[in-house]
């Protein structure tokens, strides 16, 4: 059931699931009417014989801390759903790149993003010259899917400080929350389907603005078990909880 519901239907409601199970039962009847078995079980592994091949492919799991790619949360139609964020450098002459067919507002966070984490560089620890001697690219994969909103911003301005810093991102820590250019973190909506959508990938921490504490009590309760909540209110907070500090390896001698 949670295949049918993760792979073929995508929806808010379940009319589609409906004709999913009515699709399945159809292809028995007709076996069975055709004097084949007259018990079938069907299962994850031969599901896809029954109803052809998956429609909707969620996002995998980050195997691994990684520099450079952050794990943020999105409101759709269908509920929440979790948006990975690159980022890398290359050499150049400070310009961004922005791909994964983004809106007008999403862009404008991926910049105000890049303008804190260049108003930080010195307590980041970042050389001026890294921004002027190198271009950005910043991507959200599933290029085929629109996106906008504000609540990227601060995954965006994470991935920016990680590539910079050389410092990787927790993987087991997802985050929402738009960020404006004095680093301060502001309210965003779809908390609930949000958190769900970080439940069902296993990632049991999850960066909120502060300003949306109030919104935890909407969450049913067995929902936010084994969760924990980080309320931030800058964006200093949220890169303390999000990047790995880098260990430095003694020297054999």
């Amino acid at each position: 059931m949670l295949q049918v519901i993760t792979h073929y239907t995508g929806e808010a409601g379940v009319r589609n699931l409906e004709r999913e199970i009515a699709n399945l039962c159809r292809k028995v009847a007709k076996k069975i009417a055709e004097g084949m078995d007259k018990k079938y079980t069907i299962t994850t592994t031969n599901l896809s014989k029954y109803l052809g091949v998956p429609k909707y492919l969620p996002e995998e799991e980050i195997k691994k801390d990684e520099v450079g790619v952050t794990t943020g949360l999105a409101w759709t139609a269908s509920g929440g759903d979790i948006i990975y964020i690159e980022a890398t450098i290359m050499k150049g002459k400070g310009n961004i790149t922005l791909t994964g067919q983004l809106g007008d507002v999403m862009k404008e966070s991926a910049h105000a993003a890049l303008s804190y984490i260049r108003s930080k560089a010195r307590s980041l620890k970042i050389s001026n010259s890294m921004f002027s001697n190198n271009d950005i690219h910043i991507h959200v994969p599933a290029g085929a899917i629109p996106k906008d909103g504000p609540s990227a911003g601060i995954t965006m301005a994470t991935s920016i400080a990680s590539v910079f810093t050389g410092k990787a991102v927790h993987k087991n820590i997802a985050m929402t929350g738009e960020v404006t250019l004095r680093g301060r973190v502001l309210p965003i909506g779809g908390l609930k389907e949000k958190t769900l959508a970080a439940k069902r990938m296993g990632i049991n921490k999850v960066i909120i603005p502060k300003r949306n504490e109030k919104d935890l009590e909407d969450i049913p309760k067995y929902i936010k078990k084994d969760m924990k909540f980080v309320p931030v209110e800058t964006m200093d907070e949220v890169l303390k909880h999000a990047l790995k500090k880098v260990v430095k390896r003694k020297s054999r001698k």
